[in-house]
């Protein structure tokens, strides 16, 4: 029904204001309790889904990922949808609106979106007060750098959205990767990330130790588009660092093979969805099989179906999320692939 009825309804307006309305109209739908009663059509409870991952269960191992809910607004009745976890934000200490709009298209064809979308949040205190109520789902915070923030003082911007979000999420992901803050890549580079991420740690290692509580977990997030050996300098990062893991990939600069054709193509920004499976997977190949699996891998790009979120796990992922697919497949996305996970383990 989503793809035949609904997705082509939706796909006639405006992919931002789209967004918008099915926030509202998720809303609306919890509060009357109608997504209670539809929760056993998405979702799949089985203790054989459970997965233990830096020291975190996970209920099941396919999580929704950072970018669409940026403002901490419906992790809990997106846990409905089945997810295994939600990913926040990205999230930058001062609030901003992003890069001008129009900043997100369809590419129908490809079945994938183009986003510019630049970091738009309300700013990781307003989140801070959303997270305060209940969580029926793990939850991770992802965090950033406001645009105005020079790259030499970009570990100020991730120390406050990390002390501040330390209470109320499970894990962190350090987001340097995304292409549409400029410079933010240069984050990246061995010898500034090495910095950030070391700091973080001392810091993460302090707050727990003052709070009596355990650490939280620190994934880096990486872009699909980094040479080998870049690939290698994360590896060698993880290890300095010890930080927990990384999740590959984000978005890509390229626009590579594409059916689409035109204006569309010229707009700049990150490229999600099936044109990216097949890199996000080498990616996480790649670094599976050269550290040794050495440390956990969260898996995103292109997952579609069953079958690309089974070929990132073979490929060495431990989790998997979705964002481009669940907008594209609908919600019953999450459900079929735990079923796949299920089948195939049987």
């Amino acid at each position: 029904m989503y793809k035949s009825v609904i997705r082509p309804i939706l796909f006639l307006f405006d992919p931002e204001k789209v967004h918008h309305f099915s926030f509202a109209l998720i809303k609306i739908i919890s509060k009357v309790g109608l997504l209670g009663l539809l929760k056993p059509v998405f979702t799949l409870e089985d203790e054989r889904l459970e997965r233990e991952v830096f020291g975190l269960k996970f209920k099941n191992p396919v999580g929704l990922a950072a970018g669409f809910d940026k403002n901490a607004v419906l992790y809990n009745e997106l846990s409905d949808f089945g997810f295994g976890f939600v990913e926040i934000g990205t999230l930058t200490p001062k609030p901003q609106d992003g890069n001008p709009k129009k900043r997100l298209f369809r590419l129908k064809a490809d079945s994938a979106i183009i986003n510019r979308m630049g970091f738009n949040n309300e700013g990781v205190f307003e989140a801070v007060e959303r997270l305060k109520n209940e969580h029926r789902v793990l939850i991770g915070g992802n965090i950033g750098k406001n645009k105005v923030t020079p790259n030499d003082e970009a570990i100020k911007d991730y120390m406050i959205c990390f002390d501040a979000l330390f209470d109320y999420v499970d894990y962190f992901v350090v987001n340097v990767s995304s292409p549409n803050t400029p410079g933010l890549r240069e984050l990246q580079d061995k010898e500034p990330l090495t910095r950030l991420l070391r700091e973080l740690e001392v810091t993460n290692k302090k707050m727990a130790t003052d709070r009596s509580v355990k650490r939280r977990p620190i994934l880096l997030k990486i872009a699909p588009d980094l040479t080998n050996n870049q690939l290698l300098d994360i590896i060698d990062i993880v290890a300095d660092t010890k930080i927990d893991g990384v999740i590959a990939t984000n978005t890509t600069v390229e626009r590579k093979n594409l059916k689409s054709h035109g204006l569309l193509l010229e707009e700049a920004g990150g490229l999600s969805g099936k044109p990216l499976k097949d890199k996000s997977t080498e990616v996480i190949r790649f670094l599976a099989e050269r550290s040794n699996k050495a440390f956990p891998i969260i898996g995103v790009g292109g997952i579609h179906a069953p079958q690309d979120a089974l070929e990132k796990l073979r490929a060495g992922a431990d989790l998997v999320q979705l964002w481009t697919g669940f907008i594209y497949e609908g919600p019953i996305l999450v459900k079929k692939i735990n079923q796949a996970i299920l089948a195939e383990e049987v």
